[in-house]
């Protein structure tokens, strides 16, 4: 018998993160009974609160002791256990495991907002990310907008990269002609996915083929289309219960934009243009910056706004302001780009600006490490304690997901996935967007078999492929990984072409056209049952998860619902040897490099 387990509700309870003025019941089990033991629990930046704790009951040989606490704030609250005056007490071990000793580390208690509510149409949902220059061409073209802009008809070639930098480059300035019009014309192939909900990297004007260095908020960029295109898009895809999700990159505009206007592309006095321009206090100007303004991570091209000035705020969170108004053309939420690097406060507003649509509107934020304790900018980040964003992109459970493929136990994959469980919110945990690959880091297929591309340059990765012998092993291993990715809590999200096999290291290798003429019908077709799996059983909606065997090549699981009603097992075989595993008094096998989920109640 443990000593203590926070992720057992025999030691906890209720499990993980709980609502403010929630009841949590604390347990420790001693081997004596003289010992006057207390619950030493502490608010971030508050005084340590020590609670009594009382003896109960005697069990297994052990003395239970017990106590309740009653979180009345928001925020991390962070615990152990003291054992009286012998200077000794119970600390985190790992794994939600309590250990005694004369120090250690505290456990963590995420107390989240007695309102929280996210979109119940998202739970149990099926996401697609698109890259839109590199979807599909609906409307054929001879040539772009912009006469900086290359034109590419060969889209089965590479991304243009060379040279290696900007600005003298081609980086980011071909476009293969994807538009909106080609992802209306491809909707029933997303059908077929299962996908209900379709993220859009950004889709307003802005000149490198990304378009995260916006140019014009209010317009769409005129080779993706017009307002009118997205209308049909929005309404078409409503049509098949289907929702659209926008990207809004808030943290920084491009220097070639209406509102900075560096490049002199723009009619308007942009801020880079005169101390008396409108946009002038969006912006830091100041000699201490090596380009005389502040900007993104140094990059001149990328001015930051002071996401403080009202005048911003009211711009992109006020009535008629760019949330207000896509919402109102027909989106159903956003994705904000580097969340980490927006204030809280700005968060906020942009919540409130897009619940004021309905609380069916998504608000996910760009997090790549837990969110719950994520410190950045010398501050705990409060934005996923129930006034900012709905959830993140789940970058910890790719990284579990692709490790564990790759070589790393089961056990460790296990520990990733519930340290994540046990500190989200549920409401936040049942919407949180997962992926195998985005557009910010290599394909998940070469991810998987491939060389490791960190610390090598662009030339280096250039055509660069999986050999044949390793694509035979990596299409399989990534069925696993999409296996995994329908069935752990949250939503998964499919970045396009991965369920087809393409392959690509880093940016911008990992954003090629879509290989319509070269789909690997292994991949596709374990997705799109995988998929029907995932829509046929309810317990993937916001069913609890339990681990049941982890090993140097497996993993089992089991997703059920309250009470255990209904359970469905999940059992994943990375390895090259068939396994057994008993459920119920059941064996279940699953052959190498090979998944099952199946319901067995």
């Amino acid at each position: 018998m443990q000593v203590f387990n926070s992720r057992n509700e025999f030691y906890k309870t209720p499990f993980g993160a709980v609502k403010q003025n929630t009841t949590i019941n604390f347990s420790i089990a001693l081997d004596r009974r003289d010992i006057h033991p207390s619950l030493a629990i502490q608010k971030e930046n508050a005084n340590i609160e020590k609670l009594a704790m009382k003896f109960t009951k005697q069990e297994n040989g052990k003395f239970i002791f017990t106590v309740s606490f009653v979180p009345f704030d928001t925020g991390l609250y962070f615990y152990h256990f003291d054992l009286g005056d012998n200077g000794y007490g119970v600390y985190n071990a790992n794994k939600g495991e309590g250990k005694i000793a004369k120090s250690g580390g505290n456990f963590q208690l995420t107390v989240y907002d007695n309102n929280f509510k996210t979109p119940q149409q998202a739970k149990g949902k099926i996401f697609y990310q698109i890259f839109p220059d590199r979807f599909y061409e609906g409307i054929k073209k001879d040539k772009l907008h912009f006469k900086d802009r290359i034109y590419r008809q060969d889209k089965d070639g590479e991304p243009y990269f060379f040279p290696d930098n900007q600005p003298n480059g081609y980086l980011n300035k071909d476009y293969y002609g994807g538009d909106l019009q080609g992802i209306i014309d491809k909707l029933d192939y997303l059908e077929s996915l299962g996908v209900n909900y379709i993220y859009l990297n950004p889709i307003f004007e802005a000149h490198s083929n990304h378009r995260y260095n916006t140019a014009d908020y209010m317009k769409i960029d005129p080779d993706l289309g017009t307002v009118e295109d997205f209308r049909n898009l929005c309404d078409n895809a409503h049509k098949k219960n289907m929702r659209i999700i926008l990207d809004g990159v808030f943290s920084h505009t491009g220097s070639d934009s209406v509102y900075f206007n560096k490049e002199n592309r723009y009619s308007s006095v942009g801020a880079y243009n005169s101390p008396n321009s409108p946009y002038r206090k969006w912006y830091n100007f100041s000699s201490e910056f090596e380009c005389g303004y502040k900007s993104w991570w140094g990059f001149d091209t990328l001015p930051e706004v002071n996401e403080n000035e009202p005048d911003y705020i009211n711009f992109i969170c006020g009535k008629n302001g760019v949330i207000d108004y896509w919402l109102t053309q027909g989106a159903d939420g956003f994705r904000l780009d580097v969340a980490d690097e927006l204030p809280d406060s700005f968060i906020e507003k942009i919540r409130i600006a897009v619940k004021s649509h309905g609380e069916d509107k998504l608000l996910i934020g760009e997090v790549w490490e837990d969110a719950t304790n994520k410190i950045s900018y010398n501050q705990r980040r409060q934005y996923l304690l129930g006034k900012g964003l709905d959830s993140t992109m789940n970058y910890p459970f790719r990284s579990a997901i692709l490790n564990f493929l790759s070589g790393k136990s089961g056990e460790q994959f296990c520990e990733d996935i519930f340290t994540i469980f046990e500190n989200y919110p549920k409401e936040a945990i049942d919407v949180a967007m997962n992926s195998l690959s985005t557009h910010d880091t290599p394909r998940a297929i070469t991810a998987l078999c491939g060389e490791n591309p960190y610390g090598t340059d662009r030339y280096w990765q250039s055509q660069r492929k999986l050999s044949k012998e390793n694509y035979e092993r990596a299409r399989k291993l990534i069925v696993c990984g999409f296996a995994m990715l329908f069935t752990l809590p949250g939503v998964p999200c499919i970045y396009y072409g991965d369920e087809i096999g393409m392959q690509g290291y880093r940016d911008p290798f990992n954003r090629g056209y879509f290989q319509w003429w070269n789909i690997d019908k292994y991949i596709l077709d374990n997705v799109k049952s995988i998929s029907k799996k995932r829509t046929a059983y309810d317990v993937f909606i916001d069913g609890k998860i339990h681990f049941i065997h982890a090993d140097s090549n497996s993993v089992s699981y089991v997703r059920y619902s309250e009470n255990h009603e209904k359970e469905v097992l999940i059992i994943v075989n990375r390895g090259d040897n068939n396994i057994s595993l008993k459920y119920n008094n059941k064996i279940y096998s699953v052959s190498p490099l090979n998944y099952l989920i199946e319901s067995v109640k």
